[in-house]
């Protein structure tokens, strides 16, 4: 989808009434959508979903970035369930026994709360990115009668690259220390030349997605 039809569709549904919003986290690739809807709408509400578990420097990256774009509508989204009760019966915290009910808690039961009140999930996935991803469609259907839009997903690593350079995005700190694909901290590993984009997160867990992309979508 080009920067003319991702216009067009928010025009629609500002004309519409149709309540709309979008989640960044705040990664390198992850703001050409970002730079994008700032170009359009630079009210759009933008959720961030703030599992307690991110580098610092993503939290202060978050911040310059929405300075910079002169974004004005940051939505601070964290989990229902404190800290000190996500843990197993072991008493470890369940980012180390039971990664995928981590990331309910802090991601998927927090943002399923948001789509309650929204219309449209404006969403920066991918198809190259992953094979779940590579069968989406651009317009989906999502849980409590919404719709996800994917702007992003015929873009390439070129593309977004090239954005990138146009219109001279700035890095995210933690590229320069051998971070690629950034997520919390307990599961971000630096990237090895022989990962796939994603691999350095959950690294050697049977585990590529958080929830966010396959339990809220239909």
């Amino acid at each position: 989808m080009t920067f003319e039809v991702l216009k067009e569709k928010i025009g629609h549904y500002q004309k519409e009434g149709i309540k709309y919003f979008t989640t960044s986290s705040f990664q390198s690739h992850s703001l050409v959508l970002l730079h994008m809807l700032s170009r359009v709408d630079k009210d759009i509400p933008v959720y961030f979903i703030n599992t307690g578990y991110h580098f610092p420097e993503t939290v202060a990256f978050r911040d310059k970035i929405m300075a910079d774009f002169g974004l004005k509508n940051l939505v601070d989204l964290k989990p229902l369930t404190p800290k000190n009760m996500q843990r197993g019966a072991d008493g470890k915290m369940f980012f180390t026994s039971d990664p995928d009910y981590c990331c309910y808690l802090n991601k998927t039961q927090p943002m399923d709360m948001v789509l309650m009140q929204h219309d449209v999930w404006i969403n920066g996935v991918r198809a190259d990115q992953s094979k779940t991803r590579s069968a989406m469609k651009v317009e989906q259907a999502a849980p409590h009668d919404t719709t996800r839009l994917h702007p992003m997903l015929d873009w390439s690593s070129k593309m977004v690259h090239d954005y990138r350079k146009e219109y001279r995005l700035p890095d995210h700190p933690l590229e320069a220390k051998g971070y690629f694909s950034i997520g919390c901290e307990p599961c971000t590993r630096k990237f090895d030349l022989d990962m796939q984009e994603r691999e350095s997160r959950w690294y050697g867990m049977n585990k590529t997605e958080c929830g966010l992309h396959t339990d809220l979508v239909k």
